[in-house]
């Protein structure tokens, strides 16, 4: 295994420099042939559309960066994709899916990582599905909790990024849950992926419900005023991995006091990992293309 080249030891790096150039997120290969799909049809309905963008970690995140800029948010701040489609409206998002269509040759494995972009796309999504689950079972906002989940992991991204962007060998492998690539990437730079994932979206003015949960999900008791979508996003995690990574042995529990906080337990967790690999089914159905008709 190649080890993670620390940064040279005069100059220190901070999240901020890590994401500083990173304009968007590549979008997932099999989202992108049934959004392309939902496009050329007129008969397509909106919420089809939004249905579809919610499964995409690179649209999702750049119709809400969209949504929350001064042309669109005079001021009020848009937590959900939901609300970000119907604050920029069909015309804008229709391009950016355009776009995201049209660089489709773009999307590639997170090199560092060792993750390919279909794994990456499954782990988003299945965050995402878990975040939604877990939030309506102890009463907070599903679809933040959502939009929480499905952005859990975009600091893993921009450290991608910046390593090619500078020509860095990485080698960031995780260790599995609960701490994943988190020693390696302090070794590397001297913070983690998800300190740069809440860098990135207060870069983009992403509002603190979305920033300080993904900051604060190793840790999530530590988070002040967010602790407790931090822990449900800790345990949304926990489930992603049950589901997304399966071994002989489940990953080790949450503590039971940050399961506490939203109203679960153990044997709740694992009822909702039954349900989220059905769930998980499901997407995959959705999203297969049917062969063009001769």
């Amino acid at each position: 295994m190649i080890a993670a080249q620390p940064a040279p030891s005069s100059t220190v790096l901070t999240p901020e420099d890590i994401v500083r150039d990173l304009r968007q997120l590549p979008s997932a290969p099999k989202v992108l042939p049934r959004l392309k799909m939902l496009l050329s049809d007129a008969n397509s309905s909106m919420q089809e559309i939004v249905g579809l963008i919610r499964l995409d970690l690179g649209i999702a995140a750049r119709v809400l960066q969209v949504a929350n800029s001064a042309f669109y948010s005079k001021g009020a701040r848009c937590l959900t994709v939901d609300e970000a489609v119907n604050r920029v409206g069909y015309d804008e998002v229709y391009e950016l899916v355009s776009v995201a269509v049209a660089s489709q040759v773009l999307v590639r494995p997170l090199v560092a990582y060792a993750l390919e972009a279909d794994d990456l796309w499954r782990q988003s999504v299945a965050c995402a599905v878990a975040a939604e689950m877990i939030a309506q079972h102890s009463g907070q906002d599903r679809n933040v909790a959502y939009t929480n989940g499905l952005l859990h992991c975009v600091g893993m991204v921009a450290i991608d990024e910046w390593g090619l962007r500078n020509s860095r060998v990485l080698s960031l492998r995780s260790a599995g849950f609960p701490r994943e690539s988190t020693e390696a990437e302090r070794a590397a730079f001297g913070f983690t992926q998800s300190e740069a994932g809440a860098a990135l979206l207060r870069h983009w003015d992403f509002p603190r419900e979305m920033s300080e949960p993904v900051r604060w999900q190793y840790a999530p008791r530590a988070s002040a005023g967010y602790a407790r979508m931090a822990c449900l996003l800790y345990a949304s995690k926990w489930l992603r991995t049950f589901v997304c990574s399966p071994a002989s042995e489940p990953p080790p529990m949450p503590d039971a006091s940050q399961l506490q906080l939203l109203g679960l337990t153990h044997a709740h967790l694992k009822t909702l990992g039954r349900q989220l690999e059905l769930r998980m089914s499901e997407i995959s159905s959705l999203l297969e293309v049917p062969s063009a008709r001769h």
